[in-house]
């Protein structure tokens, strides 16, 4: 009797356990589970909002690498855009965690005030600040002529516009830069002590100590802001709306326009597993290198 009597204990917790995860379950299921699955199905029809899907195989795969030159042009502009970004907000991140990465007075308001950006900057307002800014009689171009240097094109040059909306990206550095400085702290001074005996400099401290030291963050940092890129999306819809001349169709907005303005759901869910696709292979790749570039503690080599 014993024996039952705890099994259908257990059994009641386990009711109420399930209850208990039911919420994030059905989420699971209904928002992530069910789209990812259906837009695999989907790639391989030929689907319409109004209409059933057709299957039609591979179809939307070929037409994609061997008759669309609007989505091979989104391919490498996405590509562009994140070989820019990316280094550039590492970089920056970086830089600025080493120099808030100090005992001044008032240290936490600055680093506060850093971080703002990236809190915002993700979002249409920001983007639509940014595309006002850049206009041609925009604030930067007033801020130029002030000085009298004549306004750039910044929006109505191919040459120029998609590095303005790789500024905006740049310019959200913040999430980077607290997990760069969180690292930074973690880094043992009794290295920097050694390397000052020794006599190294502050630029060989920084080379042979600090940069190894955080390497973990930085591969950390490079995997997410990578997704992140590939996947951009509300810059280049908002600011530039691809243009000019498709200089800003990142794969996102051509994947947008392909499945909500001319409604070719399959064509469109084709796109997105493409786009899964590079994120996977690049995601592979950088992990595959990080035997050769990351040190962690542990394993006590490079």
């Amino acid at each position: 009797m014993n024996k039952k009597k705890k099994i259908r204990s257990y059994r009641k917790r386990d009711y109420q356990a399930f209850i208990y995860i039911a919420p994030w379950l059905i989420g699971l299921i209904v928002l992530q589970l069910y789209p990812f699955i259906s837009s695999l199905y989907y790639s391989f029809t030929e689907y319409q909002i109004t209409s059933k899907p057709i299957w039609n195989g591979i179809q939307n795969y070929v037409t994609l690498f061997t008759a669309d030159k609007e989505f091979l042009t989104s391919l490498w502009v996405t590509i562009k855009f994140s070989l820019m970004t990316v280094p550039g907000k590492l970089i920056l991140a970086l830089a600025i965690a080493v120099f808030l990465n100090r005992n001044l007075k008032g240290i936490n308001l600055i680093r506060t005030l850093y971080y703002i950006p990236s809190l915002f900057g993700g979002s249409i307002a920001i983007a639509m600040l940014w595309k006002v800014m850049f206009m041609d009689n925009g604030v930067v171009n007033a801020m130029l002529g002030a000085i009298g240097i004549k306004g750039i094109s910044w929006l109505g040059d191919p040459k120029v516009a998609l590095i303005t909306i790789c500024s905006l990206e740049i310019w959200q550095f913040g999430s980077s830069m607290v997990m760069f400085l969180a690292a930074l702290k973690q880094v043992p001074s009794s290295l920097y002590e050694a390397a000052s005996i020794d006599g190294a400099g502050k630029i060989k401290k920084f080379i042979y100590i600090t940069l190894p030291q955080i390497t973990p963050i930085i591969f950390f940092n490079m995997i997410m802001q990578t997704i992140n890129a590939l996947q951009t999306y509300t810059s280049a819809s908002v600011i530039t709306n691809g243009g000019p001349m498709k200089a800003t169709y990142v794969m996102g907005l051509k994947m947008y326009k392909e499945g909500f303005s001319y409604f070719k759901m399959g064509y469109a869910s084709a796109i997105s597993w493409v786009m899964f696709a590079l994120i996977l292979v690049v995601t592979l790749l950088l992990f595959r290198s990080s035997s050769s570039w990351v040190f962690y503690e542990d394993e006590g080599e490079f």
